[in-house]
């Protein structure tokens, strides 16, 4: 398991069960060490994957990202500066992968299995098992016949 998502997983850890000081800790030192911004709040599985330790990562604290998730450095999962009760805020399926220096804004969801090109810029939602690229990110295919087994 990689360095950034152990301390961020600990971080959590402590925050949920309310122990003052040592999250925010954690985060500034991630801040520092691994120049990351992986707030101790993000709703993360514990096997999601950030590349190269997270480097440039950039992911707003109420985002919540599913399981196998896998993260390459310099991407920005954020809000569209409209939120709400949680508006404005992606959601990331299971199973995603997130291409280098992709970007995901506002209150759309990426389903499971989907794949995000590197530099993309997506603003719309994208559907299980679709593949996005471009900056605006299109939807270019959706891969049904891709399997659990295909990564």
């Amino acid at each position: 398991m990689h360095a950034v998502c152990r301390w961020h997983q600990r971080a959590r850890w402590l925050h949920k069960h309310r122990v003052p000081f040592l999250p925010t800790w954690i985060y500034y030192l991630m801040r520092i060490v691994f120049a990351c911004d992986l707030p101790y709040a993000v709703d993360m599985a514990k096997d999601v994957k950030l590349y190269h330790n997270g480097l440039g990562v950039v992911i707003h604290r109420k985002a919540k990202i599913g399981t196998g998730t896998s993260i390459y450095q310099n991407v920005t999962i954020g809000g569209n500066g409209r939120e709400g009760k949680d508006n404005g805020i992606p959601v990331i399926g299971c199973h995603v992968f997130i291409g280098a220096g992709a970007i995901i804004m506002g209150p759309i969801t990426i389903g499971d299995y989907a794949r995000i090109g590197a530099n993309s810029v997506v603003t719309r939602s994208v559907p299980p098992y679709g593949v996005a690229v471009g900056a605006p990110a299109q939807l270019i295919r959706i891969d049904y016949d891709r399997g659990v087994s295909a990564r």
